[in-house]
């Protein structure tokens, strides 16, 4: 179970550092910081201990890889209370990338990556559609992303 501790300016920049770039090594990282390698991989670890760090991802160019289509769709639920039942269902469609809870005019807000346009419209009709407690649906087709960054921690 993850326990609440006390950051301090090194923890501060090793997140900043690793959410920049996470593919440094640590005994890079600890050079560039002014400590040895095995203090990094330390407190890397405590961090993921702590739930603060939850793991490494490769950023990667989806259009690269033939996925054309980036959509956001705010999802209306019949009644609040079915948010955890929907989002069992949603877990299980993989072209959803990310699920967010809302307040505002939509009970969900969810992201969904698809190769093309047809694609997308299967997501639509043999999954949110049939999924019990969805109501309806809005879908935001994003035509570009201009820049997905992390939040700037401050040390």
């Amino acid at each position: 179970m993850a326990s609440k501790i006390n950051l301090d300016k090194l923890d501060l920049q090793i997140i900043s550092a690793m959410m920049e770039n996470a593919g440094i090594s640590y005994a890079d990282l600890g050079k560039e910081l002014s400590v040895s390698g095995g203090t990094i991989h330390v407190r890397i670890k405590k961090l993921q201990e702590s739930g603060i760090v939850k793991g490494t991802r490769l950023n990667v160019n989806l259009r690269e890889l033939g996925y054309d289509i980036t959509a956001f769709i705010g999802i209306y639920l019949e009644k609040s209370s079915l948010y955890d039942t929907v989002a069992k269902e949603l877990k299980k469609i993989p072209e959803i990338v990310r699920l967010n809870y809302t307040t505002g005019n939509y009970s969900m807000f969810i992201e969904v990556v698809c190769r093309d346009i047809t694609q997308l419209r299967q997501v639509l009709h043999d999954g949110l559609q049939k999924i019990k407690g969805i109501e309806r649906t809005e879908t935001l087709i994003s035509l570009e992303e201009s820049f997905n960054r992390n939040v700037q921690v401050n040390q």
